[in-house]
């Protein structure tokens, strides 16, 4: 019992230290979407800050351990991020993984250099590096207690204890009772809706990274005298710490925290109880990877994947189609004069170096493969690269040749790659990560200890082969030898991407679902890539190991493939040419910087992982960021003054925009309009653009006499502005064009909403009146044009301003806070207590059910209590996007009910509603949007079924008079006048241009 009890309490202090880390990451991952992998690193540099400062320059140890944890910390969150993680969390995943492993490595190689600054300055430093039984917060040394016979506790496991309960009752009190709380925890749950809500998601972000990194310096300040200064043992204590946040979903806080302490307890339990341990070398020390990777496997739920596109979607190839000689002359040039060099220009000590950056290139080839093309982020691959060299070593020690025992080495590798590929492939993103990382660590921790297979610490003898007249062991014909491989390599991964079977393999990066459903089995080709990848990191492990002509267990660890990897994708990973380029770079930097610079080895190490901050601003690295680069000077030289404004649009891939001409997509669109066409229709073709009648509360979507198609004579949409005694517009659109990712969505969209007025806003799916709603409310910025709110320029506030300026958007769907309660729901926006019993007043089914979450109620519930606050607080402009989405006829009239309330109350209302009966019920005015463009805007009054038919299908209804008479007999004239007759009508309709339009006869706007 003794025994069990001192397990449990020595385990709750290592559990209480899970704790703290897992509730860390579930913080910062919850706020951003980021899995901080340079969360360990981050306690590693607090306790390195608290010994130096505690133990070299004196300072007492509880107010630098407080400056620390409340002071130094935080502001190191602030700071990444304001300068990486705000950047990172619009970037694909595989560049935010990396990113965060660059940190990892360079944060403790940072701190040890400014240490070693400092103790060339003269200052009163310690050595920092592996240094072990550090004193802690507490007395130094520790005083002990003894509670029971062969149980005990020191000071520093009661202040650890102490300290983690303090930190769990404040964090629930934080989380649960304050304003502060409330809104971390909305932000977590749907953060786009908080910036609606008009609360800033970057602030509670850079405050979510302030606590994740305040708790993780708390962390690092506390296991000091448990961990000492290894920033390897601090890596290693944030993966077993993740093992907790995966128990939290990285959702949960109390989850991440109780499993923090029980995993503390479970390892302790089988470190001391699991008699077969003792036989298995290493096997205590990697149950918590054990169990991390059974978590991740069990825990992690699969992600819907149809119809959804890739996250890191590639760059644009600027020399596709262009000539051979053009794509890959210069890189052919650069391989002979690299070859050259070796037995012309370089010593043979720079002679070695580059055959070192050689080798190393074709294990870096290896993540193209398994990263570049199959996206799958592989923290493995340093663990194919030692089973490779160490069966090849084995081999060659009883006789075996080179090339058999390179090849067997090899295979190995892949064996192990499909491995760890079966369990793991239905994980993806961080998961993957995460699970390859644990296998990578149970592989050097249990794997490459059997005796047999590693050789000791002497591992084995790997000496250079020899061909015939060609000796290896010459620097200069090994270097070459690895080139030739090496442009092998290169080739063969180029013409397997332009293969069938690459595209197959592209097929499955970008759309799985897609993919599967074209017959492409995508188990089996992330199989294929998986072992491809493995043999190929063995292969060129199996060469950089017979550089060194020797390899031992400890020579490739997992941390040495963390900053591979960060190495490799700062370079760039859609091509294997760029993974070469990595290769040297990683082989010549520390030498240079050694030689030119200082000969710390913490500067090359920082510079590594600091290429991974490159990373939020190209995320496809640097070497694809030249390309890019070089093709918008080029552009912009082609531009004329002042068209410059729509070069981004012109760098993306969207016919039309005038890429490969050089045209912008502003000048384009003005070509467009000057020529009378409309961008999505053929040329020719005219969209029609009604005027309402002069007074009407339109908004001034009609073009200026004389010009159908709403155009000036410059291209640009024009907007007729309201005169001076008409009401200023509490919401207007002016001109705007906007759209996604260089494809445009909206052509000029001119529109306006008066306080008291409800808009509805009709037209076919894909006509671009979401898009409408996002740009109104902030959520888009527009590309031209201008939004205007109660008369001033809003155009360039985000949704956190307009909102704060009384312009709220309902969303499509619900606009509610699931996780959250009703009461918490209605809090966010209601301060006052008063203000909510109100609502409960007018929503009876909603006050017995306040505690209840949000997600839970049935959908028109969600709806009233989406707008039920509305009433209470009436906002300037309402924006409605779908509000009667899935909703019961019952509740859909209660919905619009609520609507003309709000517009009784002088709020001006957007709505945009596929139900044009319902919408027209309630609107004062109503808008037609066809391809992006207000075709028609007038009174409620004035809409008729063949208008209202075309806005929808594309297809204008054809009365009887218009249908054609019958042979021999005449149409009757229309006797109602057109009330424009300088319109122009093109002969095909404005949504679908192979549809005939109808005459405008009888047709009254």
């Amino acid at each position: 019992m003794a025994d069990l009890l001192g397990f449990v309490l020595s385990g709750l202090v290592s559990g209480a230290l899970y704790a703290l880390l897992a509730t860390g990451l579930v913080l910062s991952y919850s706020a951003s979407g980021l899995f901080n992998f340079a969360h360990g690193a981050t306690a590693y540099l607090c306790a390195l800050a608290f010994y130096e400062l505690h133990s070299g320059f004196g300072w007492p140890a509880v107010p630098t351990a407080v400056l620390l944890v409340c002071v130094a910390a935080p502001a190191l969150g602030w700071g990444l991020d304001r300068l990486m993680f705000r950047k990172l969390a619009r970037v694909g995943e595989t560049a935010q993984i990396v990113a965060t492993i660059g940190l990892l490595v360079a944060l403790p190689a940072l701190g040890l250099w400014i240490v070693e600054l400092l103790e060339d300055a003269g200052a009163s430093v310690k050595p920092a590096e592996n240094q072990f039984g550090l004193p802690g917060v507490g007395p130094s040394p520790a005083r002990s207690w003894q509670l029971t016979d062969g149980v005990g506790i020191d000071s520093d496991q009661l202040i650890t204890w102490v300290a983690t309960a303090v930190v769990a009752v404040g964090l629930w009190i934080l989380m649960r009772h304050t304003p502060l709380g409330l809104k971390l925890r909305a932000a977590v749950d749907d953060r786009s809706l908080v910036e609606l809500r008009g609360l800033s998601a970057d602030r509670l972000s850079s405050i979510a990274w302030m606590l994740s990194s305040g708790l993780a310096g708390l962390a690092g300040v506390l296991a000091t005298p448990l961990l000492g200064l290894s920033a390897h043992d601090f890596t290693l204590f944030l993966f077993v710490s993740a093992t907790a946040a995966v128990l939290g979903r990285f959702v949960s806080i109390p989850l991440a925290f109780a499993g923090g302490l029980g995993l503390g307890v479970l390892q302790n339990l089988v470190a001391g109880y699991a008699g077969f341990a003792e036989r298995i070398t290493g096997f205590r020390t990697a149950v918590p990877f054990l169990i991390l990777f059974a978590g991740l496997l069990l825990l992690t739920r699969r992600s819907r994947t149809a119809g959804t596109a890739a996250v890191d979607a590639p760059p644009v190839d600027y020399l596709a189609g262009r000539s051979w000689l053009r794509r890959w002359g210069p890189w052919a040039a650069a391989a002979v004069l690299l070859a050259a060099a070796f037995y012309t220009v370089t010593t043979p000590f720079w002679s070695g170096i580059l055959a070192q950056g050689l080798a190393l290139s074709l294990v870096f080839v290896s993540f193209t493969v398994v990263t570049g093309l199959g996206a799958m982020v592989s923290l493995a691959q340093a663990t194919f690269v030692t089973g490779a060299a160490l069966v090849a070593g084995l081999l060659m020690s009883h006789g075996w040749p080179f090339v058999a025992a390179a090849a067997v080495g090899t295979c190995t590798a892949a064996v192990l790659g499909a491995l760890v590929a079966l369990p793991a492939l239905r994980l993806g993103g961080r998961s993957l990560a995460l699970a390859t990382l644990a296998l990578a660590f149970l592989a050097d921790q249990v794997l490459f200890q059997i005796g047999w297979l590693r050789n000791g610490d002497t591992g084995w003898s790997i000496p250079r082969p020899v061909f015939g007249p060609v000796d290896l062991n010459d620097d200069r014909a090994f270097g070459v030898a690895l080139l030739v491989l090496v442009t092998a390599a290169v080739a063969a991964l180029s013409a397997l991407r332009g293969s069938p079977s690459g595209r197959a393999m592209l097929a499955v990066r970008s759309a799985p679902a897609a993919a599967m459903a074209s017959g492409v089995s995508v188990v089996r080709t992330k199989l294929v890539l998986f072992t491809l990848s493995a043999g190929l990191a063995g292969f060129g492990g199996v060469m950089y190991a017979s550089y060194n002509t020797r390899v031992t267990a400890t020579d490739f660890t997992a941390m040495t493939g963390l900053i591979w990897l960060a190495v490799v994708v700062a370079a760039g990973l859609r091509r294997p040419q760029f993974a070469v380029v990595a290769g040297l770079v990683y082989a010549l930097v520390p030498h240079l910087v050694s030689d030119y610079v200082t000969e710390s080895v913490h500067l090359p190490v920082i510079l590594f992982g600091l290429a991974g901050l490159a990373l939020a601003n190209d995320p496809d690295g640097y070497c694809a960021a030249v390309s890019v680069r070089v093709h918008r000077r080029r552009l912009g030289r082609g531009v004329p003054a002042g068209g410059g404004a729509g070069t981004w649009m012109g760098t993306g891939t969207e016919a039309g925009t005038g890429a490969a001409t050089g045209v912008t997509g502003a000048e384009s669109e003005a070509a467009s309009g000057a020529t009378g066409g409309t961008v999505g229709t053929p040329s020719g073709s005219r969209a029609e653009v009604f005027r309402a009648p002069s007074g009407s509360p339109t908004g001034g979507s009609g073009a200026p006499s004389g010009d159908p198609n709403g155009v000036a004579e410059t291209g640009v949409p024009s907007a007729v502005p309201p005169s001076p005694t008409e009401p200023t517009p509490a919401l207007e659109l002016r001109a705007v064009r906007a759209g996604y990712d260089g494809a445009p969505v909206l052509h000029g969209v001119d529109l306006a909403v008066h306080p008291g007025e409800i808009v509805a806003l009709l037209g076919p799916n894909g006509a671009g009146k979401s898009t409408t709603c996002r740009v109104a409310a902030g959520l888009v910025g527009p590309l031209g044009g201008q939004v205007y709110v109660a008369g001033r320029d809003a155009t360039r506030e985000g949704a956190v301003r307009r909102s704060r300026a009384g312009v709220v958007l309902a969303p499509e769907g619900r606009g509610i806070f699931p996780a959250l309660t009703i009461e918490e729901n209605l809090a966010l926006y209601l301060r006052e207590k008063d203000q909510r019993e109100a609502v409960y007043e007018r929503f009876p089914g909603l006050a017995g059910r306040r505690g209840v979450p949000a997600g839970s109620l049935s959908g028109g519930e969600q709806q009233m209590l989406a707008l039920a606050p509305l009433l209470q607080r009436p906002p300037k402009v309402l924006i409605a996007d779908e509000p009667s989405l899935g909703l019961a006829p019952r509740i859909v009239e209660e919905v619009f009910r609520l609507l003309t309330e709000l517009r009784d109350t002088g709020t001006a209302l957007l709505l945009v509603e596929e139900k044009a009966t319902e919408a027209l019920g309630v609107a004062d005015t109503v808008a037609y949007l066809a391809q992006g463009r207000v075709t028609w805007c007038g009174p409620r009054a004035s809409v008729e079924t063949a208008r209202l038919t075309e806005a929808y299908l594309g297809l204008a209804a054809m009365p009887e008079a218009e249908a054609g008479p019958d042979p021999g007999s005449e149409a009757e004239p229309d006797p109602t006048p057109d009330p424009n007759p300088g319109a122009d009508v093109g002969p095909t309709s404005p949504t679908n241009p192979t549809i005939p339009s109808q005459t405008r006869g009888g047709v009254r706007p």
